[in-house]
């Protein structure tokens, strides 16, 4: 509620000055009405309509405050000398000056604000010394602390204002870099995504090259060696193009074109055959690990398998970094009837560690196993620790091999 109302004070700022000078509008249209039924109010002073003008004067700048806070202030303070000049007496619509003053404390800096509060001052020593014969130093220090509490009043809105804007405005930064980094990291794991799986088409292609070869010479002795190579590249064929498939829905069309990189090695990434090298290099590291395999093992294409090795390699990092010294890690696959289940859980203090500058990797696995429709959960377990479940569900591809 306080939001909203917030906002709208901050599209409607005329309307917002003219309901809090209401009172104060009120209060002078009364004293007027109180003069204009008793002339005898103010016996010897100046004609009615002198006070309308005075009035009208003090009051009508006071709705510019906000934007103008210097020159309404300076108007205000100039009527009121005039006033003073005149002999007029102090009328209460001269408390507009200690609202004009209020405004520049608030409004405008430190050296504006004493300047105002100076002049105040001033004008309130002038008026004290006309109206009274025999001054009182003690009445007027008690006025003069008035004048000094609205005044501290500005200056407190004005720092309390400045703050408040200090911390939106870091707010919506913080939040822009955090969108931008994700942006980045998104932008980086996909391009990196494109040149691995680049090695797995090229892979694919060098097995579909070498087994047309064979064939091709396999074809007038050996029928029936050659139909089985033909078989052969017909399912390479369909298993690069469903991976390029899942690339081109992803990756923007540029993304390996801005990388510049010229490839080297087309030999496939790692895969599932190597989660046990990876296992025991994270053991020669200090951190058990215990990798458990069930259910009817499937062949998965290359590009998920290799999704499933950089997710495993990354979870177990992750371990090592935050895990603390007694952790333990289990790598669990479950192969089901429909999907593959991969979890990575840990019993150490990751859940509890302090996130760091980047934290990128949950992102990549996401933009990994959404390429392939599967989701990733990652989050403290129940019993203490932290775990990372992918499920990722068996592509035609995946289906047809397993077959």
């Amino acid at each position: 509620m306080f939001g909203r109302l917030h906002a709208w004070s901050g599209r409607h700022p005329r309307i917002v000055d003219a309901l809090w000078l209401a009172p104060f509008l009120v209060f002078c249209a009364s004293n007027f009405v109180v003069l204009a039924t008793d002339p005898a109010f103010l016996p010897g002073g100046p004609p009615l309509v002198v006070h309308g003008v005075l009035g009208v004067v003090l009051l009508v700048p006071l709705f510019w405050r906000r934007r103008w806070p210097v020159g309404v202030f300076a108007v205000v303070a100039l009527a009121s000398f005039v006033q003073w000049s005149f002999g007029v007496e102090p009328l209460p619509v001269n408390l507009s000056v200690l609202i004009a003053m209020y405004a520049v404390a608030s409004y405008r800096p430190l050296r504006w604000a004493v300047a105002a509060g100076l002049v105040a001052e001033l004008g309130l020593a002038l008026s004290y010394g006309r109206i009274t014969e025999r001054p009182d130093p003690r009445s007027w220090a008690s006025t003069s602390v008035f004048v000094v509490a609205v005044w501290i009043a500005g200056i407190y809105a004005n720092t309390r204002r400045r703050y408040l804007e200090g911390l939106e405005e870091r707010a919506e930064r913080a939040e822009r870099e955090r969108d931008q980094r994700a942006r980045l990291a998104a932008a980086a794991e996909r391009a990196r995504i494109a040149r691995e799986l680049h090695d797995v088409v090229a892979h694919n292609v060098s097995v579909m090259i070498v087994q047309a070869d064979g064939a091709g010479y396999a074809i007038d002795g050996d029928p029936e060696q050659a139909r089985l190579a033909v078989q052969a590249i017909s399912a390479t064929g369909r298993r690069a193009l469903a991976e390029m498939r899942r690339m081109v829905g992803v990756l923007r069309a540029d993304a390996g074109a801005e990388d510049g990189e010229v490839p080297g090695d087309y030999a496939p990434q790692p895969g599932l055959s190597q989660l046990d090298d990876l296992v025991e290099q994270v053991r020669s590291s200090g951190l058990p690990v215990g990798l458990r395999v069930s259910g009817t093992v499937r062949e998965l294409p290359e590009g998920e398998q290799l999704t499933v090795y950089r997710i495993v390699q990354e979870a177990l990092t992750n371990t090592l970094k935050h895990g603390g010294p007694a952790s333990r890690a289990e790598v669990e696959m479950e192969y089901g009837v429909r999907e593959l289940v991969v979890r990575v859980a840990d019993d150490g203090r990751g859940a509890a560690a302090p996130g760091g500058p980047g934290g990128h990797g949950l992102v990549g696995m996401r933009e990994r196993v959404a390429m392939f429709g599967g989701s990733v959960e990652a989050g403290p377990r129940p019993g203490g620790g932290f775990q990372v479940v992918v499920r990722l569900p068996f592509g035609e591809v995946g289906g047809s091999r397993a077959a």
